[in-house]
């Protein structure tokens, strides 16, 4: 049957490739129960579908909709231009056998499939879209693509479904910085690596625009290319004009393909339920299936027996909530997520809290239902001393609130009291908001009410945020920390990452509220309406979030890493950054002044042994001159045609005997050592406390490992005197000491215990130097007078095979042939096979599950294990081996962080834990109590194992008090 397209048609065009590969790259991976069959696409792909045609309201439902894919094969491109798309890896092979699904699955929805070998899915996109504008019709693309750009006009535009959002003539501009005609004169120039189009070398697309701007089109610009002043772009334009114009034909979507069906074959139909049913029990999709049958019955049809009708109304689907793909094929008895979770998310629905009445109704609503998602809002990013502005609140996936308590507007010059709580004055407050003190005397006793959840994203910083007015927030839970005990080393977990993920929606970026750069505003001079969308979508997409990820938890047993090693750290962790260091502003001055004097010098003996002057800092001269000038050896060129000269390439020459390398590298190591600590630091002490106060990342690293910044306190080095120098600065207040309490070798001690290697166990047992021991076992020389080089060389093997070491990187950091090497590492694991026995293990490991396990739980990913690329798989399996040893020594440490404030609080001893740095807690005690609070904390962190995991070998902590951290450390 046909469907004739004319002025009132609606025309919906979907980019099933960019669907499918959404679907793949966005979601865990899921197999079928019965045979194991990957479906994770299919899943996604048919909930995306589901959605699409549920969303569909009545006066924007298409009149016309069909399902476009790219064509297996080669297309007409390489034959323009064989190395089109050469740079594209083939799609994932658990990808490969979803594709036919893919297909079946649209046309059980009722939907045509279209594909033409030759072509890809953007040409038949253009050819359908312009037969459907010339007849006057509508046209609707859903696709991100900026390839498709090209295609807009008054008839057609793009809906990025990414984004949840429509993309007309201002997308174009703010992406290409052109009107959508020009896009594809932009691209010729610019290129597109992904599709290895090859452009003008060095032109990007702001030049492309600008250029563009002058001389109007590509034609007239490559005609005049002699005119430009600027020498590069001139050459580049004339030497590379061939290639631009090839780039053209490439970028240029074919409007004309000779397509096999017709538009007005795409008419929409109501799908048949039998088809669509059976399809989705076969592919075991339960929980799709049940909101479809669902749906059919509420209609009056019997889902199994589709004899009453034979086709499903798309009216019907609508009224059925969308679900997270996630769930389907998840094990019978599953905790539902609520399918309001899935609705779209509009934030001109959210309130703004102005008067006192509204809140009690909130704080009432809150209080019966048992749970809150909250969130606050400051004047920056410092949640120390960055001013509260306000706080928002949801209740159920789409019900939330702003409570607005410190906006003052962008320009208000007026004065008032102490707004936000520090003691200075600031600018009027804009009408129609609360007080802080008011509005915290209510929230008070539900933040910290054990009977009452609190929900938030990152929730660290808002737990930091309350403290500093009284507020213990208590209990809560965390999405960033779920996410992060589910996927740590596959997904990311941020708020919007997350959001786009699970949601499929794009939450409002905070530049787009405040602004960037120099006309960025700080968030108490946004307007409260805009605040209000911000801050309120905020904590409902987190409390969205949290209703996805709670159940996974448990589902996918990763709820005891969470429960008893993510969630309780928080309150420490905020504790940590509050109390911030005490740091020796003199010390500091004394040090950068040291360190620029040093600098000066190793210039001029660089300019000296170059024979002549050049700037130390610049690449470029500096490659120039090493494997130019002077033709050392192993020179590689960049892709930009540089000359390489990172550290491992001066290392590497200075390890060879080359005096410039050597002191290139001593000048590196001080201007990095004197701009990150010895000048940054002093900038970093807070005006309030005089402290420098660092914030910890939890969720940076896939083993758990936490990592500083602003500014990072765990890469300031330890064996070197320039680190220690700069650790002296860290000093503790007045009649107090700093306590460093670190592990002794706690990797090699798990890899004792996890790879139960008897020598090993053995030499730790008895309290052995465990290289040289190593070395005794290796070499065949006894303990007693050991040579400390060969001690040096089973150290360097012991902490290396930890890491999975080659015989390239042991022989660089020994000096040693790597045939030596090589013989080193063979002998080591002779000596200990349950070494190797333990490598193989994991290796396959992560084969089998794309996952390792820490003995405390923790999934570490490793989806680089299946890559196509020998280099990327190589590095993985390296990241097996360690992550299972690296991440329970995290885990380790933290389950001690968890105990200690409780167990220092119970001995009455004033300790404050400060810093904690890779396998090292830092403290700050009073003089006094130094002796005691050492041995506490040393006791805590040797038994942090138990009792969950009873290890076969002692764990031993050396804690030392000092005046500063260097020599308490």
């Amino acid at each position: 049957m046909t469907h004739p397209v004319g002025p009132d048609s609606r025309v919906t065009l979907v980019d099933g490739s960019g669907y499918i590969f959404r679907a793949f790259h966005g979601l865990p991976p899921l197999t079928r129960k019965s045979d194991g069959a990957p479906i994770g696409a299919v899943s996604g792909f048919c909930n995306m579908i589901f959605k699409l045609l549920a969303d569909e309201k009545d006066g924007d439902q298409p009149t016309h909709l069909a399902v476009i894919f790219d064509a297996s094969g080669p297309t007409f491109r390489n034959d323009i231009y064989p190395a089109y798309k050469a740079n594209r890896p083939p799609a994932p092979e658990d990808l490969v056998p979803q594709f036919p699904m893919i297909r079946e699955a649209t046309r059980a929805f009722g939907l045509p499939s279209i594909e033409l070998p030759g072509y890809e899915a953007d040409d038949l996109i253009a050819t359908y879209a312009k037969q459907a504008a010339d007849k006057g019709a509508k046209v609707r693309i859903l696709s991100s693509d900026k390839d498709l750009m090209q295609l807009i006009t008054d008839k057609i535009f793009l809906y990025d479904p990414m984004k949840d959002r429509p993309m007309g003539p201002e997308a174009v501009l703010e992406k290409f910085g052109v009107a959508p005609e020009q896009v594809i004169d932009v691209q010729s120039l610019a290129g597109d690596s992904t599709d290895n189009v090859p452009g003008a070398p060095g032109i990007g697309v702001k030049t492309a625009a600008e250029l563009l701007g002058i001389y109007g089109n590509l034609e007239t610009l490559l005609d005049r290319a002699h005119e430009i002043k600027q020498p590069k772009r001139r050459e580049t334009l004339i030497q590379f004009r061939e290639q631009i114009e090839i780039s053209k034909r490439l970028v240029t979507l074919m409007d004309d393909v000779p397509v096999l069906e017709h538009l007005e074959h795409f008419g929409v139909r109501e799908p048949d339920p039998s088809i669509l049913l059976d399809f989705l029990r076969k592919m075991e999709l339960r929980t799709l299936t049940g909101r479809v049958e669902a749906g059919l019955r509420r209609d009056g049809y019997v889902a199994d027996k589709a004899e009453h009708r034979d086709t499903v109304p798309v009216a019907s689907l609508a009224s059925v909530p969308t679900t997270n793909p996630s769930t389907d094929g998840a094990p019978a008895g599953q905790v539902l997520i609520p399918p309001a979770v899935f609705t779209p998310i509009d934030t001109r629905g959210y309130e703004t809290i102005s008067s006192l009445a509204r809140l009690d109704d909130w704080i009432a609503r809150i209080h019966s239902q048992g749970y809150v998602a909250f969130d606050t809002e400051t004047a920056s990013l410092n949640s120390v001393s960055g001013g509260l502005v306000g706080l928002s609140l949801a209740v159920e996936p789409g019900i939330a609130c702003y409570i607005p308590v410190g906006h003052r507007g962008a320009g208000d010059l007026g004065v008032t009291g102490d707004l936000f709580g520090g003691g200075q004055d600031t600018v009027a407050k804009l009408p129609g908001q609360l007080e802080l003190a008011d509005v915290l005397a209510r929230l008070k006793p539900i933040l910290e009410d054990d009977a009452i959840l609190k929900i938030g994203q990152n929730l660290k910083y808002d737990v930091s945020v309350m403290a500093q007015h009284g507020i213990a927030i208590s209990p809560i839970d965390d999405t960033m920390l779920m996410s992060f005990a589910l996927d740590a080393g596959r997904n990311s977990h941020g708020m919007d990452d997350l959001s786009l993920r699970l949601l499929a929606h794009q939450p409002i970026a905070f530049k787009d509220v405040c602004g960037t750069g120099k006309s960025q505003i700080s968030f108490d001079q946004v307007p409260l309406e805009r605040a209000t969308a911000y801050a309120a979508e905020d904590a409902d997409v987190t409390l969205r979030l949290w209703h996805i990820l709670k159940p996974r938890l448990v589902q996918e047993r990763s709820a005891t890493v969470y429960e008893t090693l993510e969630r309780p750290l928080v309150p420490v962790i905020a504790g940590m950054e509050q109390a911030g260091v005490k740091v020796d502003v003199a010390e500091l001055s004394r040090l950068s002044l040291d360190f620029a004097q040093r600098m000066i010098s190793l210039e001029a003996q660089a300019h000296e042994q170059a024979g002549e002057v050049f700037n130390l800092g610049s690449p470029k001269q500096l490659g120039d001159i090493l494997f130019g000038k002077m033709a050392l050896p192993g020179g590689k060129k960049t892709a930009t045609g540089q000359w390489a000269t990172g550290a491992d390439a001066l290392e590497d020459l200075a390890a060879q005997g080359h005096e410039l390398p050597r002191t290139l590298v001593d000048w590196r190591t001080l201007a990095k050592l004197k701009s990150t600590y010895t000048d940054n630091l002093k900038d970093a002490i807070d005006a309030t406390t005089g402290r420098v106060h660092t914030s910890y990342n939890m969720v940076g690293a896939a083993t758990g490992r936490l990592s500083s910044t602003d500014p990072n306190l765990q890469n300031i080095p330890i064996r070197t005197e320039e680190g220690r120098r700069i650790r002296r600065a860290f000093v503790a207040e007045p009649d107090h000491v700093l306590i460093s309490a670190d592990y002794s070798q706690i990797e090699l001690r798990l890899l004792a215990h996890v790879g139960d290697i008897p020598q090993l166990k053995k030499a730790f047992i008895e309290g052995y130097d465990i290289h040289a021991m190593t070395a005794s076992e290796m070499f065949g020389v006894p303990l007693e007078g050991m040579d400390p080089m060969i001690r040096r060389k089973a150290k360097a093997i012991n902490f290396g095979i930890i890491y999975g070491i080659s015989a390239f990187g042991l022989a660089r950091q020994l000096s040693i042939p790597q045939g030596e090497a090589r013989d080193y590492i063979a002998t080591y694991k002779q000596r200990f096979p349950g070494i190797q026995a333990y490598m193989d293990q994991m290796k396959a490991m992560a084969r089998e599950k794309t996952y390792v396990e820490t003995i405390f739980g923790r999934r570490c990913w490793v989806p680089g294990i299946h890559a196509k690329s020998q280099a990327e798989q190589a590095f993985a399996e390296r990241q097996a081996i360690n992550a299972p040893l690296q991440g329970a020594a995290a885990d380790i440490i933290k389950r001690a962080m968890i105990r200690l404030p409780k167990a220092l609080k119970e001995a009455g001893l004033q300790a404050r834990m400060l810093l904690q740095v890779h396998d090292e807690l830092v403290f700050e005690a009073p003089s006094s109590q130094a002796d005691a609070t050492c041995a506490l904390v040393a006791e805590v962190m040797e038994k942090a194992a138990l009792p969950a995991v009873a290890l076969s070998v002692p764990l031993v902590v050396e804690a030392r008090a000092a005046l500063n951290w260097a020599e308490a450390h």
